[in-house]
C-alpha cells in the first residue's frame, strides 16, 4: 500500500520510514515528486493539528493516502515549552545546534531534579476519502546539562531517557522507547482498522 510520507527533514523521513517499510507500506516522499512540497506553515497550537496540516498539504500534492509527524520537546521547567515550537525554539527553524544552546541557557543553574521533560510524536493519517486520525507518542527523561552524542537529531544530545541518552542510542534503541517508535506502533494498530473498514 502506498502512503505519502509529508515531511521535508530528511533525519525524520529517514526515522520514519525505517519503521513503515518493515509494516508493509510503500513509502513517497518529495524526492518523488515533480515539483518540491509547499512549506506548510504551522499553525497550530498542539503537536495533532500541526501534523494535520502537513499530511492534508500531502494528500493536495500527491492524492495519496498521507501521513506527516509533528514533534517537538516539552520541559516542565519551562511550563511545557519549547514544545510546538521545539523546531523553531531559537528563531531559526531548525537550526538544532542553536535550539540546544538555547534551551540549555534557559536551564541554567536549574538541578537535575527539576529538569524533567517530555518528547512528544503526534502523527497524523489524511485519506483520499476524507477520513482522517491522528496518534500520539511521549517518552519521558530529563534535560542533561551538556550535550552528548552523536546519534540522532534535534535535542537528542541533551535528552536523558529511561535507556540514556538519545545522542548515544542506535537507531534500534531509540525505535525501541522514542516518542516517534512508540507513536508509530500505535498507528500501525489504528490504520489496520482504517483499511479493513
Amino acid at each position: 500500500m502506498k502512503i505519502f510520507i509529508a515531511t521535508k527533514n530528511q533525519k525524520k523521513l529517514e526515522e520514519l520510514n525505517r519503521i513503515l517499510i518493515p509494516m508493509g507500506f510503500e513509502t513517497l516522499s518529495e524526492k518523488d515528486l515533480e515539483h518540491p512540497l509547499d512549506e506548510t506553515e504551522e499553525t497550530g497550537t498542539t503537536f495533532e493539528e500541526n501534523a494535520l496540516l502537513k499530511a492534508k498539504a500531502g494528500l493536495k500534492a500527491t492524492g495519496y493516502m498521507s501521513v506527516a509527524d509533528d514533534s517537538g520537546i516539552c520541559v516542565d521547567y519551562l511550563g511545557g515549552a519549547p514544545g510546538v515550537y521545539s523546531a523553531r525554539y531559537s528563531g531559526t527553524h531548525g537550526n538544532d545546534r542553536e535550539n540546544n544552546k538555547k534551551l540549555l541557557r534557559e536551564l541554567e543553574g536549574v538541578p537535575e531534579e527539576k529538569r524533567t521533560a517530555y518528547y512528544v510524536a503526534a502523527i497524523a493519517c489524511v485519506f483520499p476519502d476524507g477520513r482522517q486520525f491522528t496518534v500520539r507518542g511521549e517518552c519521558h527523561g530529563h534535560i542533561a546539562f551538556e550535550e552528548s552524542g552523536s546519534c540522532g537529531f534535534g535535542y537528542d544530545p541533551l535528552f536523558i531517557s529511561e535507556k540514556g541518552c538519545f545522542g548515544h542510542l542506535t537507531a534500534e534503541e531509540k525505535d525501541s522507547i522514542s516518542h516517534r517508535g512508540k507513536a508509530l506502533r500505535l498507528f500501525k494498530t489504528t490504520i489496520g482498522k482504517y483499511i479493513e473498514a
